[in-house]
């Protein structure tokens, strides 16, 4: 059965909308204020939060936040008698999936109910679709529900029974290796190593001798022949980390490996037959590496058959929430520690620009983790990077709160400054701000933005 709460301080109206629910033969609890509404949302599960805008003490706003932090797939109404624009639009951005303003009618109240029942649904169902498609295609690591991530799982899906060589673009820290790794899964080579080479960690000497292999005084110290490891791992896949790194010449060889699917040994001139997929990766500019002559133009042309780029996370803040669930999961299997966040942090989180993209908030999660070792909660200050300000406190007139703002504001101005230069056009202004149009228009809905004005 549907569980609901429905939260309110004036007990005739909360006992007849309690009433209403029930009729309609949902599981309705009731809490008085906003503080008793939090502690019965950790004991029990709900689909659904009604609580009133304003109350006293602990506002509806600030029970949306602390219910969705611990429970993030269930859905909000707000029942305010200020039905006003701002109220309702801070309620959205607070996570509300409607409002309903007062008073209402009864069929009012339930056809609201029926559609935010239905949506929590369809997010239950994707959860677990989400989790059977990880299971089958092993995109464990691959993680997220942005548009971006979508496409990244469906190019993966296509080309799994492709031996196509790939290259994957980004920032450091966005995932490539995972990404190389998932493609390998859903391989037929899946049954073969997956081989790493970091090419920016290696001399040229050395990283031609451990992949292609020596003869005797091939160089100084080549006492013996040495097979190489694209002859002892014949079938695989090689995923080259930092491929920009590499010298011209090792290039060259890298091109006849992948061109003619034969390599020569260091000191040899005796070609070998391999069968590999290549895999390669770069945080770096391939367009200005080339026009810089540091890079093959042929070579690039080899590689990028099937092209990812992946964006860097504070271009997809709405992936942040299911990777902390993630991390803190993984954190726990690994530990034994289990751990959740405390007020704010989430949206401390979901402000920070993340210079270390996916990998830096995999390291401030296992930092909060580690210093919140004796509670199992998360604190603000336990997730801070330590070269920046302190953490910021939780209550209204706040720093993180002023960071928060901040970020909105800038958003809202950068949408609101495109959208005039364009007359409205959200394709051009999607376009300038380097968004997506189904991105932006998320953004302009949660930050309340309506066009024209």
């Amino acid at each position: 059965m549907t569980r609901m709460l429905v939260v309110d301080d004036e007990r005739t109206l909360r006992g007849a909308v309690a009433m209403m629910l029930r009729g309609a033969g949902y599981d309705v609890d009731e809490a008085a204020d906003g503080e008793t509404a939090i502690e019965q949302a950790t004991q029990r599960a709900y689909d659904l939060v009604l609580t009133d805008l304003k109350m006293g003490g602990v506002d509806g706003l600030t029970v949306l936040k602390r219910i969705r932090e611990a429970q993030p797939l269930t859905e909000a109404i707000v029942m305010t008698a200020y039905g006003t624009i701002e109220s309702a639009v801070e309620a959205m951005r607070a996570g509300a999936y409607d409002y309903i303003q007062k008073p209402f009618t009864e069929q009012e109240l339930l056809v609201k109910v029926s559609k935010a029942i239905e949506k929590r649904q369809l997010g239950a169902a994707y959860a677990l679709l989400a989790q059977e498609f990880r299971d089958r295609y092993k995109f464990d690591n691959v993680i997220g529900r942005s548009a971006a991530v979508r496409d990244v799982i469906a190019r993966i899906v296509k080309i799994s029974g492709s031996d196509a060589t790939v290259l994957i673009t980004g920032e450091s820290g966005t995932g490539k290796e995972m990404v190389a790794k998932a493609i390998h899964a859903n391989s037929r080579r899946s049954n073969k190593p997956f081989v790493t080479v970091n090419c920016a960690a290696m001399t040229e000497t050395l990283i031609e001798s451990e992949l292609f292999g020596h003869v005797k005084g091939a160089f100084t110290g080549a006492t013996k022949d040495r097979r190489g490891l694209f002859e002892e791992a014949n079938g695989a896949t090689f995923f080259f980390d930092e491929v920009a790194e590499t010298t011209p010449g090792f290039q060259a060889k890298l091109l006849r490996a992948i061109q003619e699917g034969e390599i020569r040994r260091v000191g040899e001139s005796k070609p070998i037959h391999v069968d590999v997929r290549i895999v390669a990766a770069t945080n770096q500019d391939l367009h200005r590496a080339i026009a810089e002559k540091r890079f093959r133009q042929d070579l690039y042309y080899r590689l990028n058959v099937v092209r990812f780029v992946l964006p860097p996370l504070r271009d997809r803040k709405e992936d942040v929430p299911a990777l902390v669930e993630h991390f803190l999961a993984k954190i726990a299997k690994k530990t034994g520690h289990r751990a959740r966040l405390g007020e704010g942090v989430l949206d401390y989180l979901l402000a920070y620009d993340y210079p270390g993209n996916v990998r830096e908030l995999e390291n401030m999660i296992e930092q909060g983790v580690a210093l919140s070792a004796r509670t199992g909660v998360i604190q603000l200050e336990d997730v801070a990077p330590q070269d920046l300000a302190p953490a910021p406190t939780a209550d209204r007139g706040s720093p993180e709160r002023t960071l928060t703002h901040a970020v909105d504001e800038a958003e809202r101005d950068a949408i609101e400054k495109a959208l005039r230069e364009f007359d409205g056009n959200r394709e051009r202004a999607a376009e300038v701000l380097g968004l997506s149009t189904t991105t932006l228009w998320r953004k302009m809905k949660r930050l309340g933005i309506v066009w024209p004005t």
